[in-house]
């Protein structure tokens, strides 16, 4: 049976990949330390010494002054020996995440316009269309499968490569490199014992690209990959490792986190049956419910932001160079915005204002699709769905940064 933690070690929950798939009991040293220590210093030997901060309102206060708090060096968590390496240099790639003031906000509107609701509406029939043809690959598959693998992983995949204008045959080669990526941590997906580097799947992202945005500058059409490949900024040409940059954040980061969502909401569902039969009963609640299902799920563990300036947030004094990691996941739970965190609740009124999709000025560009995707497909699913059960414990990804169900094999009846 899994412990939970001691309160002297409770800051290494989110330093170590493996809390993050034991769900429960990182939530419930989470919970301890928002009600303990609110924020906390964390120094462990392998990383980075950072602040963890754990409240909702807290994480907001930090994103709020996204001057004083920057991406920059590194937006995730360092090992320790990775952050003493570092140089003031300037990455050969950068990605909106790591981006911060007028570079971030210039970057961020050469794709802004496509991630709008407006155009995200017209969206809607392809989603519904993809949604419909995931179900019925469900159905085909004789009332069992590994909803993680077999259907979560594909569909958010299919729906972000087709706007990206990317070919059928060459998904599962970029599902292959996103899995890669996100999940170097977990000792099922990375590569440790091939290469044992995350290099190498960059490398590979940036072969693809590199052919990806010639073709688009020779051939443009109307998908989002000619848009990044003759963006300019300023009227000068984006650099063409800006472009990698681009298409490397739409194609990871645009289904890997659907995807988790996707798998860890029904997940929740499962677990919570009356919240199923209610979005059963009642489809309609799917327009609110998706954001419950994206706070209960928090797919996006955490980002780092990187202090410049002498700044107090609670009763903590932050000073230039200090490293602060934000617990996205924690601040979701937190018992000061929802009331009975713990407890999915599909009808609940303020779901919206979970921090899944970050706040401020580095807000998720993809939010408005990730939720037609969530709502499009559980509502085909749920419209089919005479039964459901799982034939075998789920297993949750390894991994510090995204992280959601690994393996959940199921067994269903569908309409």
């Amino acid at each position: 049976m899994s412990q939970i933690l001691l309160p002297s070690d409770l800051g290494r929950i989110f330093a170590d990949p493996a809390a993050y798939a034991d769900p429960v009991v990182w939530h419930e040293s989470a919970r301890r330390l928002r009600q303990e220590s609110p924020i906390t210093k964390v120094v462990l030997p392998d990383y980075q010494d950072f602040w963890a901060i754990t409240k909702h309102a807290d994480i907001m206060e930090i994103e709020r002054n996204s001057d004083i708090f920057l991406n920059a060096p590194n937006p995730t968590l360092m090992t320790r020996e990775a952050y003493e390496a570092r140089t003031d240099e300037a990455p050969p790639m950068k990605t909106l995440v790591q981006m911060d003031g007028a570079e971030h906000k210039d970057h961020r509107n050469v794709v802004s316009e496509w991630f709008k609701p407006a155009n995200v509406r017209k969206m809607n029939e392809q989603v519904a269309l993809l949604a419909t043809e995931f179900v019925d690959r469900m159905a085909a598959m004789g009332g069992e499968c590994d909803f993680a693998t077999d259907i979560a992983m594909h569909y958010p995949l299919r729906v972000i490569l087709s706007i990206l204008g990317l070919p059928e045959e060459d998904h599962q080669r970029m599902l292959k490199l996103t899995q890669e990526l996100f999940g170097a941590e977990d000792p099922d997906i990375g590569r440790v014992g091939v290469d044992n580097s995350v290099l190498q799947v960059m490398l590979e992202f940036v072969e693809y690209f590199t052919a990806l945005a010639a073709d688009r500058r020779a051939n443009p059409t109307g998908d989002l990959a000619s848009v990044i490949a003759n963006a300019d900024i300023d009227g000068a040409p984006l650099p063409d490792m800006d472009v990698m940059g681009f298409y490397l954040i739409v194609a990871t980061a645009g289904h890997d986190t659907t995807s988790n969502s996707i798998a860890g909401g029904l997940l929740a569902l499962l677990q919570n049956r009356d919240q199923l039969e209610l979005l059963q009963a009642d489809p309609g609640l799917l327009d609110h419910g998706a954001d419950e299902l994206i706070r209960y799920v928090s797919p996006v563990k955490h980002f780092v932001r990187h202090c410049q300036a002498p700044f107090t947030v609670r009763d903590v004094n932050f000073a230039p160079g200090d490293v602060t990691l934000l617990s996205f996941a924690s601040g979701n739970r937190d018992e000061e915005v929802f009331e009975d965190p713990f407890r999915l609740d599909v009808r609940r009124a303020n779901a919206s204002s979970h921090l899944a999709f970050g706040f401020g000025r580095h807000f998720c560009l993809g939010a408005h699709l990730a939720r037609l995707e969530i709502r499009a497909f559980f509502r085909e699913l749920l419209g089919r769905l005479d039964s459901i059960e799982m034939t075998a414990e789920p297993t949750f990804v390894q991994s510090t940064l995204v992280s959601g169900p690994k393996a959940f094999p199921i067994r269903y009846q569908l309409r």
